[in-house]
């Protein structure tokens, strides 16, 4: 699909959308300019064509508003954590319930060495090493529509090491030199815990190394999860009743194809696109190994191995782990396949936004330019899908389940409802549930 082209009469509704979106999610930004910047730096990341760098959202002959940004992005000490909270805790009560918490990696090639946390590393997602940044979005995910809500710079070892880099690049003390996945999952660890969000599976593609890191994090606060891995992952199976032999290790592709008969057929639809497409699926029962630096582990947690072949595959070709043991295997299946939901989102919508066009040398004004691009990404996505969510205060509109209240640019925030709560239903429905079915080959 093209990326997200509006029309013209929509950019006064982005504007105005962006001015309630200010008055609720930046209430945390102590002063009126430091607000105000905001909405200015938020217009340009969605109206400005090209690269959207602080020059070019100032505009040429602006060099006081290029260095008014420039202080505001780069250099102001504002917490970036309480917007992005907001901004989740918005999208849940009011946009398409998310259906799981999606880490999509995001690469930034560089060319020179200055910008944080660049530096020449083996990309997976590129196959080679490149010069380059790596970071990670946390993703509020629907069949609909996806919001990143958080994000993690990962910090090669010398900007961890070294004191005047460190220094230079205003690195708070307490960041570490860790994995992209282990950057991720300390991410959600603090979004289950102090965020005040509803939890949802967490779907991640992990390689082998950190597998068992991120296993014992989540199953510290009952986090669900949907780990993508790869085939080559040795798992344990077998050995869990008293006459039964085991446990037994073999890669997790060789333990998927041999049960093969037990296959079932998926129809789904895929994220964009019209035409459906049929997986097979099967699963087995596993237990989760240990790590190396644990001298005395927790008794093994059992999760379940999923394994899938396209229709006319002669092997499986994708595997993940989870700790749900709830769902059907369809359910499952069609929660992992939301990372395609979360890449075409960020293909059309967040990219054009600007979220890898941050060049400045400073963690804050990172953080900063990404919480910039998520609030935008959410502006432009709501208005592109032609219709405003239920509840979504547009300007001169009443908002749903708030009878008689009428939204107005600059407002502080939602008022108490005059009437009873809405019911929610209890578990959001999962995407191709209704439109297709599951049957045993």
């Amino acid at each position: 699909m093209a990326r997200v082209v509006l029309p013209e009469d929509s950019t006064k509704e982005i504007s105005e959308l962006i001015d309630v979106l200010i008055s609720l999610f930046f209430e945390s930004l102590p002063r009126r300019d430091q607000r105000n910047w905001a909405r200015v730096y938020l217009n340009g990341l969605v109206r400005t064509s090209g690269k959207k760098t602080i020059r070019n959202i100032a505009g040429t002959g602006a060099s006081s508003v290029e260095q008014s940004l420039q202080q505001f992005i780069s250099k102001s000490p504002w917490d970036w954590t309480p917007v992005r909270r907001s901004l989740a805790q918005y999208l849940e009560r009011t946009a398409q319930r998310p259906l799981a918490w999606v880490v999509q990696p995001m690469v930034i090639e560089k060319a020179g060495d200055r910008s944080v946390g660049v530096g020449r590393q083996f990309v997976p997602q590129l196959g080679r090493t490149a010069n380059c940044q790596q970071a990670s979005g946390i993703w509020l995910a629907s069949s609909e529509a996806s919001f990143p809500v958080e994000w993690t710079l990962t910090l090669p070892g010398p900007w961890t090491n070294e004191l005047l880099r460190r220094r230079r690049a205003g690195i708070p003390d307490t960041a570490r030199s860790l994995t992209p996945a282990q950057d991720a999952v300390h991410a959600v660890q603090r979004m289950a815990a102090t965020w005040q969000l509803q939890r949802r599976p967490v779907v991640m593609e992990v390689a082998n190394t950190d597998i068992p890191h991120s296993i014992e994090s989540f199953a510290l606060q009952d986090i669900p999860f949907v780990f993508k891995v790869d085939g080559s992952l040795p798992v344990s199976f077998g050995g869990a009743g008293r006459h039964k032999p085991g446990p037994h290790t073999a890669p997790a592709r060789e333990l998927i194809d041999s049960l093969r008969s037990q296959r079932r057929v998926v129809e789904w639809t895929r994220h964009g696109r019209a035409e459906g497409a049929v997986t097979l699926l099967t699963s087995a029962a596993i237990l989760a190994t240990p790590g190396e630096d644990r001298p005395a582990p927790l008794p093994p947690t059992p999760l379940l191995l999923v394994g899938a072949w396209t229709e006319a595959a002669l092997l499986p070709s994708e595997f993940w782990i989870t700790n749900i043991g709830d769902r059907p295997l369809a359910q499952l299946f069609l929660l992992a396949k939301l990372t395609d939901r979360v890449s075409l989102d960020f293909t059309e919508t967040c990219e054009p936004v600007g979220i890898r066009d941050f060049e400045g040398r400073s963690f804050r004004g990172w953080h900063h330019h990404a919480t910039l691009a998520s609030v935008a990404h959410a502006s432009k996505l709501l208005a592109a899908r032609g219709r405003v969510p239920d509840g979504f205060p547009v300007p001169g509109r009443p908002a749903i389940g708030a009878p008689g209240r009428v939204a107005r640019p600059g407002a502080p925030g939602p008022v108490p409802r005059s009437g009873p709560p809405p019911v929610l239903p209890p578990r959001p429905l999962i995407p191709g549930q209704s439109a297709r079915r599951e049957y045993i080959r």
